[in-house]
C-alpha cells in the first residue's frame, strides 16, 4: 500500500511540475511539490530515523542502567570492606587484651617456677652444707682418733681421749 502511495506521489510531482510557460506566479505548484518531496523524504526517512534514535536512546539507557548497577555493587563491596576492616579492627583489639592477659599469665608462672627453684636451691645449699658441715666432723674425728690410735699407749684413758676430742673440735 505504501509503495502506491509511493509511486502516486511520483506520478504527481512529475504531473503538477512548471514548465514556466505560465506568465503568472506558480507557488501552489512549487508549494505541492516540497509537500510531496518532503512527504517522500519523511516516508523514506523517519522509520530509520526513529529506530536508530530508539536504539540509541535504549542503548543509552542500557549504558546507565550498568553504570548504576555498578555503582550499586561498588558501594556494597565499599560497605562490606569497612564492615570487615571494623571487624579487624576489634578482632585487633580483643588480640592485644588478649596477649597482654596470656603474658601476664606466662611471666606470673615463670615467676612462680623461679620462686620455686629458688627455694630449692636454698634447700640444696643447705643440705649441702649440712652434708659438708658432717663430712668435716667425720674428718675431724677420724684424724683425732688416727692421733689417738698412733700415740695410744697403755696409760690413755678414756679422759685423756675426751680431753684430746674437746680440743680438736674447738
Amino acid at each position: 500500500m505504501s509503495r502506491i502511495l509511493v509511486l502516486m506521489l511520483t506520478i504527481s510531482t512529475f504531473a503538477l511540475a512548471s514548465n514556466a510557460e505560465h506568465a503568472g506566479t506558480d507557488i501552489v505548484q512549487r508549494t505541492v511539490n516540497f509537500l510531496l518531496f518532503a512527504g517522500l523524504i519523511w516516508y523514506l526517512v523517519a522509520e530509520p530515523i526513529k529506530s536508530y534514535f530508539a536504539s540509541r536512546s535504549q542503548g543509552i539507557s542500557d549504558e546507565l542502567q550498568k553504570v548504576q548497577d555498578k555503582l550499586s555493587e561498588t558501594i556494597s563491596l565499599k560497605k562490606e570492606a569497612l564492615s570487615k576492616i571494623s571487624d579487624a579492627e576489634k578482632f585487633a583489639e580483643e588480640l592485644a587484651v588478649s596477649s597482654k592477659k596470656e603474658n601476664k599469665i606466662i611471666n606470673d608462672n615463670m615467676m612462680a617456677q623461679c620462686d620455686i627453684e629458688l627455694e630449692n636451691l636454698a634447700k640444696q645449699h643447705a643440705t649441702l652444707i649440712d652434708f659438708e658441715q658432717r663430712k668435716m666432723v667425720r674428718n675431724v674425728v677420724e684424724e683425732i682418733l688416727d692421733e689417738v690410735l698412733s700415740k695410744s699407749s697403755d696409760s690413755f684413758d678414756k679422759e685423756a681421749m675426751a680431753n684430746v676430742i674437746l680440743k680438736k673440735v674447738a
